[in-house]
């Protein structure tokens, strides 16, 4: 049976598009995380965010001051709170800002603000473990008390970095903030000293990346990414397009690394999604795949693995089978 000429193109047709689309048009992966609003109206002044690693698409969330001990979970599908969690064992909070998972599965929660303005002699960090379940529930949780080398500071950035489970806190100041290392285990015994290691801009909230080799402080009106070696940021950091918003408070990344989260307080308070650019790696490192003797990533010529390159030969092969179909069809006619 002859197949017609419009048939045998659309058929060329149909195989370039196919081949255009890649891999991805048959096979299409999970969705990527997307914005969400936070309906709780209990939840008027959220300020710290952290991504749940056993509950899909939750993430942990508190007040700023004045609501009680209490830790929210929110589903980011729906906005929804679907758990309240009360600490007991831990006095009653003045001024909770940050909040963070470690590696051991327990959340930390910041008790580091100063409405004093940096004059309290000592704050407070609590631990528990991330709940199992997701339902209203009492935990007892740990407390520790935290002293700065250097005094006092006001601070909203807790950090736990999700390999070495070691704490951090950036401290708030108009001029010039500070990162503070904490010991390599929180004691309840006595007073744990935070250290200064790092100079860092005015910040309302840090994240970690979850592979640990990235650190992301933002503020009122920016955010910058470092990457994270030894223990120390390295580097003057790189600019994060962070969204504004009007009390930008918080800000965590998805447990796979792929997207920013950035949380503001105020009631119906807006979590705002940032995909998370390729890395850029460090002066002098190099490919990451060059061999000893191997000409520099420099010199070599660019492959056409995307853009025009690939649409390019795409569309010179689409070519070529409808110039051929015409061809095979031409000469069947004339026999």
């Amino acid at each position: 049976m002859r197949m017609p000429l419009p048939s045998a193109t659309a058929v060329a047709v149909a195989v370039v598009l196919a081949a255009s689309a890649g891999p991805a048009a048959f096979a299409a992966g999970p969705p990527a995380p997307s914005s969400f609003t936070l309906s709780d109206p209990r939840i008027k002044e959220s300020s710290g965010l952290a991504a749940s690693r056993i509950h899909p698409g939750v993430y942990w969330t508190h007040n700023d001051s004045e609501d009680g001990p209490y830790v929210y979970a929110v589903d980011s599908a729906t906005g929804r709170t679907v758990a309240r969690v009360t600490m007991t064992g831990a006095g009653t909070p003045r001024d909770v800002e940050a909040i963070s998972l470690g590696p051991d599965g327990q959340l930390y929660v910041g008790d580091i603000g100063d409405n004093r303005g940096g004059t309290w002699d000592h704050v407070w960090i609590y631990r528990f473990q991330e709940p199992k379940e997701l339902r209203d529930v009492t935990v007892r949780a740990t407390q520790f008390t935290v002293r700065y080398e250097d005094g006092p500071r006001d601070a909203e950035s807790l950090m736990v970095h999700p390999v070495t489970g070691r704490v951090y806190i950036a401290s708030k100041h108009e001029s010039r903030g500070g990162l503070y290392e904490g010991p390599a285990e929180l004691s309840t015994g006595a007073a744990n000293v935070f250290r200064r290691v790092a100079d860092v801009p005015w910040v309302t909230d840090g994240a970690f990346s979850p592979d640990g080799t990235r650190l992301t402080l933002r503020g009122y009106f920016t955010a910058r990414t470092w990457p994270w070696k030894d223990g120390r940021p390295v580097g003057e950091g790189e600019r994060v397009d962070a969204p504004w918003q009007g009390q930008a408070e918080s800000v965590t990344y998805t447990p796979d690394g792929s997207t920013l989260m950035f949380g503001s307080e105020g009631a119906n308070s807006r979590v705002v999604a940032v995909p998370v650019p390729a890395a850029t790696p460090p002066p002098g490192a190099g490919s990451p795949s060059a061999q000893p003797g191997a000409p520099a990533q420099a010199d070599r010529a660019p492959e056409p693995t995307g853009g025009f390159g690939k649409g390019a030969l795409v569309l010179a092969g689409g070519l070529v089978l409808v110039l051929g179909a015409k061809r095979l069809l031409r000469r069947r006619a004339r026999d």
